[in-house]
């Protein structure tokens, strides 16, 4: 059972962080923040970094549940959402000299830091939709027996936790990591970042077309 228990939680840590790409999203908090101070920074950092947990602890939990209400089926969920990450991709590749997600930056107002924490900076800047994708297909095929379930949630509880710690240290030190790299440095690093989460996306979709594709899915048996 701990043997599971630890790959499960191996195998759900780093898709998730794959897919959320906290060095490369960094640096779009760290132009987003350019208005406030260190300590602002820190705390923004902080707060952004708790409502990730939460948000993800709640898609683990109620994400297939609400698939099943709305008559959505895995596949969609990742052909959708492996567009989504690829689009974002997209958009960081071929974005010259902006930040990483290639969008029209509004820097953080001092006084309105905390009612950003959530939105944008969390949804959808940090928890997007191939990131509450990935949560939902990690929990979708699991049986619902006591002990698969008890696994599940505290594998659930602990990813979400490593989550949070690793995007809060990469917020909060944002600033440190763009001087070691220097801006050439920091220009490479999103591109390449951005480059892996095109292929990232990719595979997304391919694995939904997969799935749609198989006999299983489409009633054809030998």
């Amino acid at each position: 059972m701990m043997s599971n228990l630890v790959s499960e939680i191996l195998f759900g840590f780093t898709g998730l962080i794959s897919i959320i790409n906290p060095i490369a999203i960094a640096f779009v908090f760290l132009e987003r923040t350019a208005s406030l101070t260190e300590a602002e920074r820190a705390a923004l950092a902080k707060r952004v970094s708790i409502n990730a947990f939460f948000v993800l602890v709640v898609v683990f939990f109620v994400g297939t549940p609400i698939l099943h209400f709305f008559g959505i089926s895995m596949e969609a969920l990742r052909i959708g959402a492996g567009l989504a990450v690829a689009v974002s991709a997209w958009n960081m590749l071929n974005a010259p000299d902006k930040p990483a997600n290639g969008a029209s930056v509004t820097p953080v107002d001092p006084d309105n830091a905390t009612s950003t924490s959530f939105f944008p900076m969390t949804v959808p800047l940090t928890t997007g939709p191939g990131t509450m994708a990935t949560a939902i297909a990690l929990n979708a095929n699991r049986s619902h027996t006591l002990s698969v379930f008890a696994i599940s949630a505290v594998a659930s509880v602990t990813i979400s936790f490593l989550v949070l710690l690793v995007i809060w240290f990469t917020y909060h030190h944002a600033s440190t990591l763009a001087r070691c790299l220097g801006k050439d440095g920091t220009k490479v690093a999103v591109r390449v970042a951005a480059f892996l989460l095109l292929c990232i996306g990719m595979q997304i979709i391919l694995t939904g077309l997969t799935g749609f594709l198989s006999p299983e899915h489409s009633g054809i048996h030998d």
